[in-house]
C-alpha cells in the first residue's frame, strides 16, 4: 500500500509494539453517545482552547495588556478562526465538495462536524482578527500577537492528541522503535510515524523556549510571533514530509512531485520569519523601551517632584 493511501480504521486498536509490546489502546472516537454523539475530537480541541486562553490571561500583564483585552479578542477570534480553518481546508479539497454535476454541494461545505479543518486557516484568520482588533482598541498588534501565539502553541500541543484518538495525521511506514501500529482493515495493519506526537512535542519545545528564553529578552513587540513562525515553520516543513494525508496545491508539481501546501507554506514562513528577526534585531536594533509593556509602565510612573536633586522643595 502506498503511503498516500494509508487510512486507519477508527474502531480498531492503536499500539506501539516497539515500546510497549502487545499492549493496545482502543479509544472510541465518540465520548458520549447522545444524538449525533459528542466526539473526543471536539472535547480535546475545546480543552486546548481553554488552556491557551488561561495561559494568555495569566501572561497578559507581561505584554502591556489586560485580561479584558484577551477575552474581547477571543470573542471575535474563535468564530472567525473556525470559519478560516474550514475555508482553507475546503479550498484545497474542493473536488470533495462537488456534486455529480460539478457544482459545489453547500450542504457538505458547511458540514464542519464531519471533519475537515486546517491549522493554517486558523492562523491566517486569527492574524486578521488581531490586526483589526488592535486597530480598534489602539493597541500594538505585535504585543497582542506575541501573547496570542503562546495560547495558540498550547492549543496545538493539546489539540494534536485529537488526531491520535481519530487515528489520523500519522506518517508513512517505519520500523523505528516508537512506531505506531494502526489497522487499515480487520486483518491488516501498518506501522507508521506518529507524526501527531512529533508535532505536539515540537510545539511543546517551542512554547518552553518562548516562555523561558525568548520572552525574557524581548526587544520588540512581535519577537515572540516571528519566533513562533520560524520554529513552527521549521518543524512543520519536516513533519509534513512524513505525513500521508497532506493537502496538495491543486495538481501542481515541483521536480515531478506534487506540492504539499503546508510544507511549502511552512518553508516560506520560516525563511520570512528568520529574515524579519534579523532585520528587527540587527538592522533596526530594537530596544526594550519600544515594548508596549514598558511604554505603559513609563506612562504610569509618577513624575519627580520639583526642587533640588534630592526631590525636596527649595
Amino acid at each position: 500500500m502506498s503511503a498516500p493511501e494509508l487510512t486507519a480504521l477508527k474502531n480498531m486498536p492503536i499500539s506501539f509494539p516497539g515500546l510497549f509490546g502487545d499492549w493496545e489502546f482502543n479509544p472510541d472516537p465518540v465520548a458520549i453517545h447522545i444524538g449525533h454523539g459528542v466526539y473526543w475530537y471536539g472535547i480535546i480541541l475545546a480543552l486546548g482552547f481553554l488552556a491557551g486562553l488561561l495561559l494568555c490571561m495569566k501572561q497578559a500583564k507581561r505584554y502591556g495588556l489586560t485580561e479584558d483585552h484577551v477575552l474581547d479578542f477571543v470573542l471575535w477570534a474563535v468564530p472567525c478562526c473556525i470559519l478560516g480553518s474550514r475555508i482553507y481546508y475546503v479550498l484545497f479539497y474542493l473536488d470533495l465538495y462537488r456534486d455529480a454535476s460539478g457544482a459545489l454541494d453547500w450542504s457538505r461545505v458547511i458540514a464542519i462536524w464531519d471533519g475537515g479543518i486546517a491549522i493554517y486557516g486558523t492562523v491566517i484568520a486569527g492574524a486578521l482578527v488581531a490586526f483589526f482588533f488592535t486597530r480598534l482598541k489602539k493597541l500594538k498588534f505585535g504585543a497582542m500577537a506575541d501573547l496570542a501565539v503562546m495560547g495558540l502553541l498550547l492549543g496545538q500541543i493539546i489539540g494534536r492528541w485529537a488526531n491520535f484518538i481519530n487515528r489520523e495525521a500519522f506518517g508513512g511506514l517505519t520500523d523505528l522503535p516508537w512506531r505506531m501500529r494502526v489497522w487499515t482493515s480487520a486483518s491488516q495493519y501498518v506501522e507508521v510515524h506518529p507524526t501527531f506526537f512529533y508535532e505536539s512535542l515540537w510545539n511543546l519545545a517551542g512554547l518552553l523556549l518562548i516562555l523561558f528564553v525568548v520572552s525574557k529578552g524581548r526587544r520588540f513587540d512581535g519577537e515572540n510571533t516571528w519566533f513562533y513562525f520560524l520554529w513552527y515553520g521549521l518543524g512543520r516543513t519536516w513533519i509534513e514530509g512524513l505525513r500521508t494525508d497532506s493537502l496538495y496545491l491543486f495538481d501542481w508539481t515541483l521536480f515531478g512531485q506534487p506540492i504539499r501546501v503546508s510544507q511549502a507554506l511552512s518553508a516560506v514562513m520560516a525563511v520570512v520569519a528568520l529574515l524579519a528577526l534579523f532585520y528587527e534585531i540587527k538592522i533596526k536594533k530594537r530596544q526594550p523601551g519600544d515594548l508596549l509593556v514598558n511604554q505603559a509602565a513609563g506612562a504610569k510612573a509618577p513624575l519627580p517632584a520639583e526642587g533640588g536633586p534630592d526631590g525636596g522643595q527649595t
